[in-house]
């Protein structure tokens, strides 16, 4: 069985990004009955070593950093507000109903791009995942094209394919918030 599974790493560091990605997996999720999901967090560590696997409902790792959702819910208005917490529902009852199909991993090493690049590929190229998938800001800033971004760096040195996920469109959000469940 595990064969036919099909192995998706799906990376996630909180950002507004990382949630647009996570809200597009799981129509994937939702759509792929043999898809088996990890979700990656990379975290700064001196030992370079993999935690074991960690359980994925009580550290919920697709919700955006706190930061992040004050900032939308303080500055918003009540419909958006509202669309959010459809988005942030809708997601986890999805991720809820294929639990068995979920993982959540932490991965240490160097926060640098290019240690975290490294770092991914290498989780992913020994765990056999046929898919990574991560959000990106879209087009890159000056300090990105001279220092690089994690995005275009991993999409350029993985061996496995990567989906990059930018901002959803808002025809995507109302469909995904709006369509009756599974």
């Amino acid at each position: 069985m595990t064969d036919k599974l099909f192995k998706v790493l799906l990376y996630s560091d909180g950002s507004h990004q990382a949630f647009s990605a996570a809200v597009y997996t799981a129509t994937l999720l939702n759509k792929m009955p043999n898809m088996h999901l990890t979700v990656v967090q990379v975290q700064e560590s001196d030992e370079g070593a993999v935690n074991p696997e960690i359980n994925w409902a009580e550290n919920w790792p697709i919700s955006p950093t706190s930061e992040w959702k004050k900032r939308v819910v303080d500055q918003s208005d009540q419909a958006t507000k509202s669309q959010y917490e459809k988005i942030l529902s809708r997601t986890k009852d999805i991720f809820t109903e294929r639990e068995e199909n979920i993982s959540f991993q932490v991965i240490y090493c160097n926060p640098s791009i290019s240690e975290t690049v490294e770092a991914l590929i290498d989780y992913a190229t020994q765990r056999s995942f046929k898919l990574i998938i991560m959000g990106t800001r879209g087009l890159t800033t000056l300090k990105g094209l001279i220092f690089g971004c994690l995005a275009h760096n991993l999409l350029n040195r993985s061996p496995i394919p990567v989906l990059l996920v930018k901002k959803l469109p808002q025809e995507f959000i109302e469909s995904y918030c709006y369509n009756s469940k599974p």
